[in-house]
């Protein structure tokens, strides 16, 4: 059986479709609250409060030394169990999000450890309190550090929400999961995904870059 053509161009708007409606919104929510989360477990990370330290470090382990999809199983089949039902969607964001959080949060903390001492000084010396030198001074600079591997952080999001289709989200892989089941034909269909991912994945570099060139512009030389 020669490879089915009509098929795989068939289904690339369908599976585009479910793309833009449900795994880009779905990826940008949750790295949404990721971030959030983020720079909250970096400010602990660097506080002065060992216990508030401890539970950064603890939750930052605890999220990089486990796979997403078994923090995906637990929030979706293991709540239950305890109580808790939560639908589809919901389980989703929840998981990407802490899976983002834990990983952006080292990026943060690195970028903002990478702000010159200096600057930390000069905040103090014209009356600045710590809080204030942080948000002022310090996470303007740290952000434009941040950028590009927070970027590479978002592309592969875009790519990990196709594990939500393991717990009935609608996204991109779950079409095609779908078109694969009717037609039959799964290396036609699933090759169709992949590429529909590698466009969406190529416009989002392309971004990245045209930030990074951007802020760039900010920096001397």
């Amino acid at each position: 059986m020669g490879f089915d053509w009509n098929l795989f161009l068939e289904s690339l708007g369908p599976i585009a479709l479910w793309g833009l409606r449900g795994t880009i919104p779905l990826a940008l929510a949750s790295f949404a609250l990721g971030m959030v989360l983020a720079v909250l477990v970096a400010l602990m990370r660097i506080s002065r409060n060992r216990v508030l330290s401890g539970i950064a470090r603890a939750y930052v382990s605890a999220i990089r030394g486990t796979p997403l999809l078994v923090q995906l199983f637990v929030i979706f089949y293991g709540l239950p169990s305890v109580g808790v039902t939560l639908d589809p969607w919901p389980s989703a964001i929840i998981a990407f999000s802490l899976n983002v959080g834990g990983y952006a949060a080292e990026v943060v903390r690195a970028a903002i450890l990478s702000v010159p001492k200096g600057q930390w000084e000069a905040g103090y010396t014209i009356g600045m309190s710590r809080t204030l030198t942080l948000r002022r001074l310090i996470l303007p600079q740290a952000a434009r550090v941040s950028v590009p591997p927070l970027s590479n952080t978002f592309i592969s999001l875009v790519k990990d929400t196709s594990l939500a289709s393991l717990i009935l989200v609608s996204e991109a892989f779950k079409e095609a999961q779908n078109i694969a089941a009717f037609s039959q034909q799964f290396m036609v269909v699933y090759l169709a995904a992949a590429l529909v991912y590698w466009v969406f994945c190529t416009v989002l570099s392309a971004g990245q870059n045209q930030l990074e060139k951007r802020l760039d512009r900010y920096v001397a030389h």
